[in-house]
């Protein structure tokens, strides 16, 4: 039984219509404009919201005061902007970089502040946000089969480069709409959906599948999910495989903690590893080396990054980094250095201090969803999307991805105010 969509606000409608005509954006080459411009479009209502106060409408009024998770995070990108402009004061960068790679953080570290506090702020359920994340899915469904069969007509990989592209951004992917692609290593087609590659289309499945678990009407349900596990499958990412376990199953677990046989069931698990820890670890690592193995021209050119970007933060650029990502060599196959992991590109481009800059509030943002989470069902979502941040750091560029990422990022601002209500609720109550 299909439920209808209870009746939206104005922020809710600049959300639920930008997210459910993805696809209709993508078509035009349009996401890496689309994203920067939403996100920064509610963070200004949220801005207005705060100062304006009681002056504004009952719908843009604000639900109540910044929690301090999205405190933590509007410091941690602050202090990214800094490194950036420090980094590219030492290595003499010049003022025309430096505004380029200012205007580069305002469409992707920045966002990662911004959209969490316009979804503290502004009056956005999140059913508006999960049943529009299903939409997209339906889309996805029902675009699929022209997708799949692409390869086998001889259409081709590439439909075209959006003129979009004159707005500047890492690359021409970002502006390109594709049919599929052929991965170099076996010349089979791999398929990135509306993502600029297929390891993150992947990811964005994972998300979907996420979104779509929370739906109630249990048709939208199967459009998420069908959709999230064909962008996963399709994708041939194996990131993405493991995300799928890891951030579905882990926080319906979590509840388990507050049991004590959950306890019980551990300790004996622990008193077992004596006999058979040994065995457990070469299964481990063997597993890890079939992992590796399954593409391992791939795997090969990204350990390869990630040593010469640790040597040379190391040696060169400690604290600030370089400021920028840098042209790679011939054995990584000329991909910038500080590319494809999110940890070594910020030792990198923005040293410690642009690691700590991220890792504080993300460890923050875990602790407080890990918690609440194991109380109930409310913190299954916002864990879930957690656990995917966490497992794309490892392989991608968050930053640069923050585009196609906002919806994810608003509902972890969504939770934090329902955290912050609950807080304040719980003091008056002993007040």
């Amino acid at each position: 039984m299909k439920t209808p969509m209870p009746q939206r606000n104005l922020p809710e409608n600049l959300v639920f219509w930008t997210i459910s005509l993805t696809w209709f954006f993508y078509a035009f080459g349009a996401l890496y404009v689309v994203g920067p411009v939403i996100s920064w479009s509610l963070a200004g209502l949220g801005f207005l919201s705060l100062y304006l106060g009681p002056g504004l409408r009952p719908d843009l009024r604000p639900t109540g005061s910044v929690p301090p998770i999205i405190w933590g995070w509007i410091g941690g990108m602050l202090v990214m902007l800094v490194a950036l402009w420090v980094g590219h004061f030492d290595w003499g960068l010049g003022m025309g970089q430096t505004i380029k790679s200012s205007i580069g953080w305002a469409k992707g570290w920045a966002m990662v502040a911004l959209v969490p506090f316009a979804g503290a702020i502004l009056k956005i359920r999140r059913d508006v946000v999960i049943r529009s994340q299903c939409i997209v899915g339906a889309c996805t469904v029902a675009l699929l089969p022209i997708l799949l069969v692409a390869p086998s007509i001889g259409l081709p990989e590439k439909i075209f480069v959006s003129p979009l592209k004159a707005v500047g951004g890492p690359g021409p992917e970002y502006f390109s709409v594709y049919f599929y692609t052929l991965d170099p290593s076996s010349w089979t087609p791999r398929w990135q959906f509306y993502a600029p590659w297929s390891p993150f289309a992947g990811l964005l499945g994972v998300v979907m599948v996420l979104f779509a678990l929370e739906d109630r009407s249990r048709f939208w349900m199967a459009m998420g999910i069908l959709a999230g596990l064909a962008m996963v499958f399709f994708s041939k990412s194996r990131m993405s495989l493991v995300a799928l376990f890891v951030c579905a199953v882990g926080p319906r677990m979590m509840p388990l903690l507050a049991k004590s046989v959950a306890w019980q069931l551990a300790a004996g698990v622990a008193a077992s590893m004596a006999a058979l820890g040994t065995y457990l670890l070469q299964a481990m690592q063997d597993a890890v080396s079939a992992f590796k193995g399954a593409r391992a021209d791939s795997t090969r050119v990204r350990e390869t990054l990630q040593r010469i970007a640790y040597e040379r933060w190391q040696n060169e650029a400690v604290w600030f980094g370089h400021g920028t990502v840098q042209p790679g060599p011939h054995i990584v196959e000329y991909m910038p250095i500080g590319s494809h992991h999110t940890w070594y590109g910020l030792l990198f481009v923005k040293g410690l201090v642009g690691v700590w800059a991220l890792l504080v509030p993300l460890v923050w943002q875990f602790w407080i969803v890990a918690v609440d989470s194991v109380k109930g069902r409310r913190g299954r979502l916002p864990l879930g999307i957690v656990l995917v941040f966490i497992i794309l750091s490892f392989g991608e560029n968050i930053e640069i991805e923050a585009y196609l990422l906002w919806p994810a990022l608003l509902l972890l601002g969504i939770h934090a105010r329902e955290l912050e209500r609950d807080r304040l609720e719980t003091a008056s109550r002993k007040a």
